[in-house]
C-alpha cells in the first residue's frame, strides 16, 4: 500500500464519523452517478439556469459525513453570489486517495456538461478528512484547482513532502477551532508554517471555543471563505488530466 494511502486510512480511522450532520432536504439539488476511474461515484449539483460560466466549488466532505449534508449549508451563499456547488459522494475507502484526482477532474468536468462552469475558477472547499484530500488537489492538481479552503485537517509531516509537488503556489484558507477534538492548534500552526515557509499565499483563521463540528460554524466559515476564494482566477485554462 503506498505512503500516502497508509496516511489517509489513519485521518479516516481517526475522525469521528459524520460528526455534526445536519439533516438535509436538498430537493432543488440534481444527481448524478457517473463512472469514473472503473467505479460509480455519485454527485450532486446545484446550479442556477445562467448562461455566463460561473466559478464552481468542489465540496469533500468528512469522514462517514455525506454529500448532501455538505452542500445544504453552501447553498444560499451561492445563490447569491452565483456560485456552482459540486459535491461528490466520497467512500470511506484508504483507496480512494490513489485515484481521487482523476475522480475530482471527471466529476467535474462532466458537471461542465451540466451548466456553464468557468474553468479558471473552480475551487476547492474541504471539511476534515475531506481537507486532506483538499490538500491533495490543491497541490496536485494546482493548475486545475484556482484555490482551496480548509476546515480541521493538517498535513500530516510524513506528507509534507506534497508542497513540493505544486506546479503553482495554490492559495489556501485554513480554519481550525481551538478546541478541535483531533488536531491541536500546534498540528494546525505547523501546517500554516509549512505553506508561509513554501510561499503559498495563505489565509488562516483560529475561532475561539470551536471544536471538530463544522456545521456549527458552517454559515461564518462558508463566507469567509469564499470571500478568499473569489478573487483567484488560473492564469489560463487548465489542462485536462492525462
Amino acid at each position: 500500500m503506498p505512503e500516502s494511502c497508509r496516511l489517509f486510512l489513519c485521518v479516516l480511522a481517526l475522525i469521528s464519523i459524520g460528526l455534526g450532520a445536519i439533516p438535509c432536504g436538498a430537493s432543488d439539488v440534481g444527481s448524478k452517478t457517473i463512472r469514473c476511474a472503473d467505479r460509480e461515484f455519485r454527485y450532486l449539483l446545484f446550479a442556477s439556469s445562467e448562461k455566463t460560466p460561473l466559478p464552481a466549488i468542489l465540496l469533500l466532505h468528512g469522514a462517514g459525513d455525506h454529500a448532501d449534508n455538505q452542500i445544504e449549508p453552501w447553498k444560499r451563499l451561492a445563490k447569491k453570489e452565483g456560485i456552482v456547488l459540486i459535491a461528490p459522494e466520497l467512500p470511506r475507502d484508504p483507496n480512494l486517495e490513489d485515484v481521487a484526482m482523476k475522480v475530482f477532474h471527471c466529476i467535474v468536468e462532466d458537471a461542465k456538461q451540466r451548466t456553464a462552469i468557468d474553468p479558471s475558477r473552480i475551487y476547492l472547499f474541504g471539511n476534515s478528512a475531506g481537507g486532506y484530500l483538499a490538500y491533495d488537489g490543491a497541490m496536485l492538481e494546482s493548475e486545475y484547482f484556482a484555490a482551496a479552503a480548509i476546515h480541521a485537517m493538517v498535513i500530516a509531516d510524513e506528507y509534507a513532502w506534497i508542497v513540493k509537488k505544486a506546479r503553482r503556489k495554490t492559495p489556501i484558507a485554513i480554519y481550525i477551532g481551538d478546541g478541535d477534538q483531533f488536531f491541536s492548534l500546534a498540528r494546525v500552526r505547523k501546517t500554516r508554517n509549512l505553506l508561509e515557509k513554501e510561499e503559498f499565499p495563505l489565509h488562516y483563521i483560529e475561532f475561539k471555543d470551536h471544536d471538530h463540528n463544522y456545521y456549527a460554524l458552517a454559515d461564518k466559515i462558508n463566507a469567509d471563505a469564499w470571500d478568499f476564494l473569489k478573487p483567484y482566477k488560473l492564469p489560463e485554462p487548465a489542462a485536462a488530466i492525462k
